[in-house]
């Protein structure tokens, strides 16, 4: 049983359970994936699985570092790779995977709760009332004061900004994680993952789905 798998979003839709309730659910293309490297505490000094997901990659947007790595598995095609540790890790039979072996959405079934990691959408720069949900002031009646961030420290004491002051800035493109989505449905054929609720990224990104830690 494997830690975890790769995939891309496909998009949401929703779905409808037996009793007629609507479910909101994303549709992630899952696997098919290889094991590119196998981590002991040996060699590495950690107990890893490293994952790569199998796709139409030219040879030449793969480069010859990566390429040389994937030919001790004997596997090609795989420009997506993340790891799983294995000693975080409560699958049953992921200490057998070895590299070579082929990991499919079918090692997942229904109702198992999994996290998702994917990388947000990228906003670009935005204002403190958009990016930290700031109030802001008065909209009218002669205020100057609009979406402006207000007091950012004082003067005589400490005389100067704390780090981390919540400011405007670049919002989003960054790895976000989200915990427990249920496994609404499987289609091992197309290999699709159906999970309930939102998950990061775009249609098409790239996201790696693990078993959930909690």
């Amino acid at each position: 049983m494997s830690p975890g798998i790769l995939g891309k979003k496909i998009g949401m839709t929703q779905v409808f359970r037996p009793d007629g309730q609507v479910v909101p659910v994303t549709l992630l293309k899952a696997g098919p994936c290889m094991v590119v490297q196998r981590k002991t505490p040996a060699t590495d000094g950690y107990d890893a699985v490293q994952l790569g997901l199998l796709e139409f990659v030219k040879p030449a947007r793969i480069n010859k570092p990566r390429t040389g790595h994937l030919k001790k598995a004997n596997v090609e095609g795989a420009k997506f790779l993340r790891e799983f540790r294995l000693d975080q890790c409560n699958a049953a039979g992921s200490a057998d995977l070895k590299a070579g072996d082929q990991v499919l959405v079918s090692d997942f079934k229904t109702t198992d709760k999994v996290d998702v990691i994917g990388i947000s959408k990228g906003r670009g720069f935005a204002g403190v009332v958009k990016r930290h949900h700031f109030r802001g002031g008065e909209g009218s009646h002669g205020s100057m004061f609009h979406r402006a961030p207000g007091s950012i420290g004082q003067s005589s004491f400490p005389s100067r900004v704390f780090p981390g002051t919540r400011m405007g800035g670049h919002m989003g493109n960054e790895q976000v994680t989200v915990r427990n989505l249920e496994i609404i449905d499987i289609d091992t054929e197309d290999n699709v993952l159906v999970v309930k609720g939102a998950v990061p990224g775009p249609n098409g990104g790239y996201v790696v789905v693990r078993r959930a830690k909690r």
